[in-house]
């Protein structure tokens, strides 16, 4: 046991944060907690590593023990360069170092046993610590989060706040605590390094606890899920969506225990009552008050089902054709990428790429906020535009909730505002506070509220699960699933894009547009199948068409129905192997098989839209 921490109390005035949690860290075990936003998750992060001081209960920490805590980094000179900050994590390597230095020149003029044994110990601890290569795996993980060479020798107070977070998290990594604490490590990270840290985590020699809202991570690298429901810890072991099935069944067998025993307390209470006056019977009704009383309660742990609950709707339906980009160059001093691209009625596209390569500058771009280097775009007919902005949560005003809601409908009675308030969990006097006392949660469930509201037939949304906890962000996926609008939307979650996209704009040099869900997109990329969409004919632009047009179109439908039976025939063998003892025996097996199952249905699906509209056009042309 490394570290353990058993019935922590903790309370800021008259809120109580953590009623009775306890937790327990053992060698190489990789520990997430979960929870709504509040709940006291990062409170104990704080507790673990003796931030934070707890009310009631105890911390104990093995002997020598190493504790590593993002928040604690802090750089006390920007002026240093990254090199020079980085380095700080291998102090003791290179004091090893200097001391091998030292012991060699010794051992020029004394070659005695006791000196040659002295070095081969600090050769041997300095090889274990990677002595040789500290450099080469400075500069790997470095590179990882983003960074290039160049960066290494820049000054702290060169970089942005997020950059500086990361780099934060690079040090932290570099110095290989025994017992590491993560809080939100995913943040600021694009998604190729938030798969290079997830690789990092599984394959970390020591035990790692971390919070994090990202689904898929926490699918990929925890093995141990720690939730903390009014105060009180669970322990499920397994992954993020075990714990999701574990728990629906803990919380259904707890409440069947819960009426066993309550039929019980009844039964006894009854006998009690019936026999505590008669002489004879009096001493076995008192030994049945004391059976009570020194009953363990079960109590009946219902699910905190409370979440936000939106509904998105258009005002306006809109023409078909919604947006249309032609070599829109962005940037800002120098170009980041070039796009080009059309949005038709009922799509929902992802916009995805590396960090630095424009994403949010292209939503900016088409608000008008900044102005395009070259080429053009236009909305359709009767599109409305309704924006998210990923700096919601920084948002700074001295208004009150409900005020800055009803700005937004003022024809809206006080209790509609405050019913639509209280569908995003602004409740009771919560809607009296200021904008600047919220927390980011708070800022951005406000700014979905807002967006709900305008009734938009086109929502453009940069990083909108920014700052949300998990129940929040599954309950803002269910709205925009039933949304009939059109999306365009930036995410780095991709639990959110798999269930969001089903059209990929890959931004770079020469951005691609992809007619395929984000799972599709991610698993034809890696088989090296990935082919960019063919551009959009709208039957409204079509009056004469070629022979050659009309061929390729007819040669389209029959492929897409040569695609659609080979994928009716896989979806049919899936099925069949749920009937295998292999899968039905084994659960994460039968987990996978659902999973893929899942996925040909949608790439059915998506296969069937696409020959409705081809036919449609082709018996245009007839």
């Amino acid at each position: 046991m490394k570290l353990q921490v058993s019935n922590i109390k903790k309370s800021y005035g008259a809120q109580d944060v953590l009623e009775k949690a306890s937790l327990s860290i053992r060698d190489k075990e990789k520990i997430a907690l979960v929870g709504k936003n509040g709940c006291g998750k990062t409170t104990l992060l704080k507790i673990i590593c003796d931030k934070e001081q707890p009310d009631q209960g105890s911390r104990v920490v093995q002997n020598g023990v190493r504790i590593g805590y993002l928040a604690q980094i802090t750089f006390s000179n920007t002026e240093h360069t990254v090199y020079q900050e980085l380095s700080d994590a291998f102090a003791r390597v290179k004091e090893l170092e200097t001391k091998l230095h030292e012991q060699a020149s010794i051992l020029e003029t004394d070659a005695s046993e006791k000196q040659m044994e002295r070095y081969a110990r600090l050769q041997s601890e300095f090889e274990a610590l990677n002595g040789y290569q500290y450099e080469v795996e400075l500069k790997n993980v470095f590179f990882h989060f983003g960074f290039e060479e160049d960066d290494l020798y820049k000054t702290l107070d060169e970089f942005s706040s997020g950059q500086r977070t990361r780099i934060a998290l690079v040090k932290l990594l570099l110095s290989k605590p025994d017992v590491l604490l993560l809080d939100e490590p995913t943040n600021h990270l694009d998604i190729e390094s938030i798969e290079w840290l997830e690789n990092y985590v599984r394959h970390y020699p020591s035990a790692i606890v971390l919070v994090s809202h990202d689904r898929m991570f926490l699918d990929h690298v925890v093995d141990e899920i720690i939730e903390i429901e009014y105060g009180v810890t669970t322990r499920y072991v397994g992954n993020y969506s075990h714990y999701v099935k574990a728990k629906e069944e803990f919380i259904k067998k707890n409440h069947e225990a819960f009426l066993r025993q309550q039929a019980q307390i009844q039964r006894l209470e009854e006998l009690i009552e019936k026999f505590r006056y008669k002489k004879n019977k009096a001493a076995f009704a008192q030994s049945k008050i004391k059976y009570l009383e020194r009953m363990d309660r079960i109590q009946d742990r219902k699910a905190d089902t409370s979440s936000m609950h939106a509904t998105f709707q258009c005002a306006r339906k809109g023409g078909k054709q919604v947006l249309e980009v032609e070599d829109l160059k962005i940037g800002y001093d120098k170009p980041l990428s070039t796009v080009s691209f059309s949005l038709i009625k009922g799509q929902r596209m992802a916009v995805v790429g590396p960090n630095g390569i424009g994403k949010s500058t292209l939503i900016k771009t088409l608000m008008h906020k900044v102005p395009a280097l070259s080429g053009q775009f236009h909305f359709g007919h009767q599109i409305d535009v309704g924006y998210f902005d990923q700096d919601s949560a920084h948002r700074k005003s001295d208004k009150t909730v409900i005020d800055t809601l009803w700005d937004v409908s003022p024809d809206l009675t006080q209790t509609q505002i405050r019913n639509t308030l209280a569908s995003f969990l602004f409740t009771q006097e919560e809607v009296f506070k200021e904008i600047n006392t919220l927390s980011g949660g708070e800022k951005v469930r406000l700014a979905l509220a807002e967006l709900m509201l305008m009734e938009d037939n086109l929502l453009l949304l940069d990083e909108p699960t920014n700052h949300l906890d998990i129940p929040t962000k599954e309950a803002l996926e269910k709205a925009l699933e039933k949304y009939d609008g059109t999306i365009l939307f930036v995410s780095h979650d991709r639990m959110f894009l798999s269930k969001m996209a089903n059209r990929v704009l890959e931004m770079g040099q020469d951005s691609k547009v992809y007619d395929c869900t984000y799972a599709e997109y991610i698993e034809k990329k890696e088989a090296g199948t990935l082919l960019e969409a063919q551009p959009q004919i709208e039957k409204s632009n079509v009056s004469v068409q070629s022979f050659k047009d009309r061929k390729a179109l007819k040669n389209r439908v029959d492929r897409l129905e040569q695609l659609l039976e080979a994928a009716q025939e896989d979806l049919e063998a899936l099925r069949e192997l749920r009937y295998e003892p292999e899968y039905y025996q084994d659960y994460q097996k039968m987990e996978e098989l659902d999973q893929q199952i899942d996925d040909k249905h949608n790439e059915i699906a998506h296969y069937t839209q696409e020959w409705e509209e081809k036919m449609e056009l082709l018996e245009s042309m007839s």
